[in-house]
Formats: structure tokens, C-alpha cells, sequence
């Protein structure tokens, strides 16, 4: 198990994957979608600010990394959409995990919200993609 802190890290760790993923999956994406890029990437520079202000109180969160390696090489729109995909579904399980470990309601509102935007944002490359059904009963539960 985990504290509340330590999935709020996780989280916040996903979220600078996910910043540092949409500026991989920009490179390649179809033009056509570089609005939604715009759009999830700055929702995720967002939320990763709300989790860095949320933590700190208790004392400063750890730093992003210099460099994340994306999970499969992405040099085309597919990948790129893929790499989407499972930035989406990272988020989605850390934020999952702040939900079960919160015992703050202002951390557990945050979490369930978050949550959901990845839920949603994921479903959306999901269908992109073609999968159907494009989402997951419990998301972020997944296996």
C-alpha cells in the first residue's frame, strides 16, 4: 500500500511524463489534430501545476526527470496516437491510486476530477484510433 503523499508523487510523475509525451506525440501527430494536442498538453502542464501547489504545502514535490523514453518508438501519427493512448492510461492508474490512498477531501475532489479528464481525453484517442468501445468500465483499474 501507499500514503496519500506518495500517490500524489506518483501522480504528479505521471503527469510530467504525459507533458513530456505530448511534446513527442506533437512532432508526429496528423496535422489535423494538432488543436487536440494543444488542448490535452496544456491540460496536462495544468494539472501537473494544481498537483505541484497541492503538494507543496506539505513540503516540495520531487522534480520531473531530464528525459522520459516513450514505451515503443513513435516516428508516425499512429504511434504518435498510441503514445497518447498510454500516457492517457498511466495518468489515469495514478490518479486511481490517489483516489483509493486520499484521505483529504480537497485530494480526493482533485484526484476523481483528474481521473476522469483522463478518462475522457483517452477515450477520445481511443476512437481516433478506431478501438470500440473506446473506453473501459473502471478506468485506471485496468490490467
Amino acid at each position: 500500500m501507499t500514503d496519500q503523499r506518495t500517490a500524489l508523487q506518483n501522480a504528479l510523475d505521471a503527469e510530467y511524463a504525459a507533458v513530456y509525451a505530448y511534446g513527442v506525440i506533437a512532432a508526429y501527430a496528423n496535422a489535423d489534430r494538432a488543436a487536440l494536442v494543444r488542448e490535452f498538453s496544456a491540460a496536462h502542464r495544468a494539472r501537473r501545476d494544481a498537483t505541484i501547489e497541492l503538494m507543496d504545502v506539505k513540503g516540495a514535490p520531487e522534480s520531473a526527470a531530464a528525459a522520459y523514453v516513450p514505451p515503443f518508438p513513435v516516428d508516425d501519427p499512429i504511434p504518435a496516437a498510441h503514445l497518447a493512448v498510454a500516457a492517457e492510461s498511466d495518468c489515469a492508474t495514478a490518479w486511481y491510486t490517489v483516489v483509493e490512498q486520499a484521505v483529504d477531501e480537497p485530494v480526493r475532489v482533485a484526484a476523481t476530477t483528474a481521473l476522469t479528464e483522463c478518462a475522457i481525453r483517452r477515450a477520445r484517442w481511443q476512437s481516433i484510433l478506431g478501438v470500440n468501445p473506446p473506453t473501459v468500465a473502471f478506468p485506471g483499474r485496468e490490467a
